[in-house]
């Protein structure tokens, strides 16, 4: 049995977002195929995800220096203790699905405040005297991505920057297989939406098949 974090970046759901439909379909789709999997849904709008600030970094330090946790601040005990608990979360699953609209060129900051979280030293990758190696050599990771306009290929494939970074992740961390499903174009030919998100759903519902 594997266990599948389904990792939502949207504030909207499947009924108002091209990003969300298609992750939906994806996910039920996976269940069928693989119904002793667990699937753990985690809604990034809705999850405490601490940012790396003051208390995070000067509890860090502490840390490093040899002072016991019972010894930090009360808030840089809080914001450490979750962190730990969502890269323990994510280093314990064996898939990861990541699901997001483009904002801006890139995903939400909600999205990023996650990947800060997961990106540990000694958990996901450690440093070693030739560089940086990851650790999650045996994961596999899919990224559905919606943007109005035609990013993956084409003139404007530079300005993308949310599918792109969330690779370079992938290889940090050592996540051998990484895939990306892109539902584009739909404010550039609008007339053609419905044509696009039913497209990636069928792509969609063939990669679950063997995710």
């Amino acid at each position: 049995m594997a266990t599948v974090l389904y990792i939502t970046a949207n504030p909207n759901d499947h009924q108002a977002s091209y990003s969300m439909a298609v992750g939906k379909e994806f996910i039920e789709t996976y269940r069928e195929a693989n119904p002793g999997d667990e699937v753990i849904h985690i809604d990034l709008f809705k999850t405490n995800i601490p940012q790396i600030d003051g208390d995070v970094l000067s509890g860090w330090g502490k840390l490093g220096s040899g002072t016991e946790f019972s010894a930090l601040t009360a808030d840089e005990q809080a914001k450490i203790a979750r962190l730990g608990e969502i890269v323990d979360q994510y280093i314990s699953a064996d898939k990861y699905v990541y699901v997001s609209p483009m904002w801006n060129f890139s995903f939400p900051p909600v999205m990023k405040a996650y990947i800060d979280a997961i990106c540990a030293a000694g958990k996901t990758f450690k440093y070693t005297a030739e560089g940086p190696v990851g650790l999650l050599n045996n994961k596999k990771a899919l990224h559905i991505q919606a943007s109005g306009g035609v990013y993956s290929e084409g003139p404007a494939v530079g300005f993308e920057t949310g599918h792109s970074y969330l690779k370079k992740i992938m290889m940090f961390t050592g996540v051998p297989s990484f895939e990306g499903i892109f539902v584009e174009g739909m404010a550039a030919a609008p007339d053609k939406a419905a044509e696009i998100k039913a497209n990636a759903i069928v792509k969609a519902k063939e990669v679950a098949k063997q995710f």
